[in-house]
Formats: structure tokens, sequence, C-alpha cells
């Protein structure tokens, strides 16, 4: 009788460590998978980065601004007796 009982234990604990084994097995993929997703998406991150600051670079340079100012704008320097210097 005691050894049914003690065989039924021991089946019993078998049994729960190879579902916990399953289960952990299975959460670990869901985790790599997740980590995939991460990495993914930072990399698509980066790369976006990388070319809003080149965008920022060619929107900010001076020369093509002023270009666009004459151009669209038609804006132009001012002649030099048209400009005032004042001191504090």
């Amino acid at each position: 009788m005691i050894r049914w009982l003690l065989l039924l234990f021991l089946t019993a604990a078998v049994l729960a460590s190879a579902v916990g084994v399953v289960v952990l097995r299975h959460e670990s993929r869901q985790l790599f998978v997740a980590l995939q997703e991460a990495e993914t998406e930072r990399d698509t991150a980066r790369v976006e980065w990388s070319r809003l600051q080149l965008e920022q670079a060619w929107l900010g340079d001076a020369g093509r601004v002023e270009r666009q100012a004459r151009d669209d704008l038609d804006m132009e320097s001012p002649e030099d007796v048209r400009i005032l210097v004042t001191s504090p």
C-alpha cells in the first residue's frame, strides 16, 4: 500500500515537473520572439533617427536657406547704406 502511494506520488511529481518544463520552454520561446521583435524595432528606429539627422542637417544648411530665401521669397541682402549698427 505504501509502495503504491509512493509510486503515485513520484509519478505525479514527474508529471508536474514535465508540465513545468513545457511551460517554461514555451515562455522562453515567447520571450525570444518578443526580443527579436524589439531588436527589429530598435534597428528600424536607428535607421529612422539617422535619416532624420541627415534631413535636419540638410534643412539647416545656411547656403540652402539663403538660396531658398532668394529664389522662393525674392529676398536679397540689404545694401551697406541701409544697415544700421547699434551698440548697447
